[in-house]
């Protein structure tokens, strides 16, 4: 058994390469430098190989029966955070750590001594939106008998259940005049997705957590001409795929104000829906699991946030998910992880993953 700084100072070898999905060098970095952790903690590399121009690292069984969903990419520019590496006690702050190169070193630790049909699939897409390893992930999921995710945990806790997601790019055309000479001769881009802002934010639905937001607004170009272009992205999240449903026909049906103002609506459903029905058996399992460790109950969370793991388990397969690093702030400043917190996964795993290969079916 390696010792809590064995693990830990592999997190940091990952987390000292920030690797934005947009910054193709340093993907391959961070991919390089997890194949020489699965090496030097497996005895065997992977294969680094490139899916739609996408780097990926597949270790192990191909195809598997049991399949290890990881990714490596990350959310913030290189250098938006000092230090990178930060221990207070049992806390250590470090971007990109909870989400999710911890959940990375976790699955190499926990499959030590592990003989069977598994792998790790490990992306570079995830955090804008898995474009580019989407049918990879669907293919390799539909060869598999379950799917583990290692994104972060919630506190100890296994995500049963995701929002499906997507993501609209809302744009009014209108006219450009000089807005002091003869404003009543141009169309106001602005002044129009004002109006359609209102009844965006209309679509959200309580009742099944349904959620359309506006985020990003980008509109006009001087401060004295009528903005000719207004540019709106939403964000939309549901645990029904009906809903998303229902906001995509929405948006589409939304009319202007101004008879010759045009709007011009693209994107879509994303990620569907992680259903708690695909994840039940396997939840069960592991929580038979957990209690063997006698750790009590494991408990299950439903959560707003997509992974990887809806596209897993909309193919069929037991998936679950959220079985990775117990820390918090993911996206943020402070990101974090506990050191204990790691160390109790990675023997939590072990055992989920030595039942799942020695008993296929249950």
């Amino acid at each position: 058994m390696s010792s809590p700084s064995d693990f830990l100072a592999d997190i940091e070898r990952l987390v000292r390469i920030e690797s934005p999905s947009d910054d193709r060098a340093a993907l391959d970095a961070v991919l390089q430098e997890a194949n020489h952790i699965c090496r030097e903690v497996l005895g065997s590399a992977g294969t680094i190989s490139e899916v739609n121009g996408s780097p990926i690292l597949w270790w192990g069984a191909k195809p598997a029966d049991l399949l290890l969903l990881i990714h490596l990419d990350t959310v913030w520019p290189k250098g938006s955070f000092q230090p990178l590496w930060q221990v207070e006690g049992d806390r250590i702050t470090a971007p990109g750590s909870f989400d999710m190169k911890a959940g990375f070193v976790q699955a190499v630790y926990a499959l030590r001594d592990i003989q069977g049909s598994v792998a790790i699939l490990c992306t570079t897409d995830e955090e804008v939106g898995s474009k580019a390893s989407r049918a990879l992930i669907e293919e390799s999921a539909r060869s598999a008998k379950a799917v583990l995710v290692l994104e972060a945990s919630i506190n100890g806790a296994v995500k049963i259940g995701r929002k499906g997601t997507a993501d609209f790019i809302i744009e009014v055309h209108g006219r450009a005049s000089h807005a002091g000479l003869e404003p009543e001769k141009g169309i106001n881009a602005t002044t129009e997705m004002a109006h359609l802002i209102v009844q965006i934010e209309k679509l959200s639905n309580p009742q099944f957590q349904t959620t359309a937001v506006p985020t990003v607004l980008t509109s006009g170009t001087t401060t004295n001409t009528v903005p000719a272009l207004a540019r709106l992205v939403v964000d939309c999240r549901s645990f029904a795929m009906s809903e998303l449903e229902r906001i995509e026909r929405s948006l589409h049906d939304l009319k202007p104000q101004h008879p010759d103002a045009q709007i011009v609506i693209s994107g879509g459903i994303n990620r569907p829906p992680l259903q708690p029905e695909s994840t039940k058996a396997l939840f069960t399992r592991a929580q038979k699991v957990y209690q063997s460790l006698g750790r009590g109950e494991l408990l299950g969370v439903a959560v707003g946030g997509a992974s990887d793991g809806n596209f897993a388990a909309a193919t069929g397969v037991p998936t679950l998910d959220g079985l990775g690093a117990i820390g918090g702030n993911a996206h943020a400043h402070g990101e974090w992880i506990s050191a204990t917190g790691i160390a109790s996964q990675i023997e939590f795993l072990h055992a989920l993953i030595k039942d799942l290969v020695n008993n296929p079916n249950g």
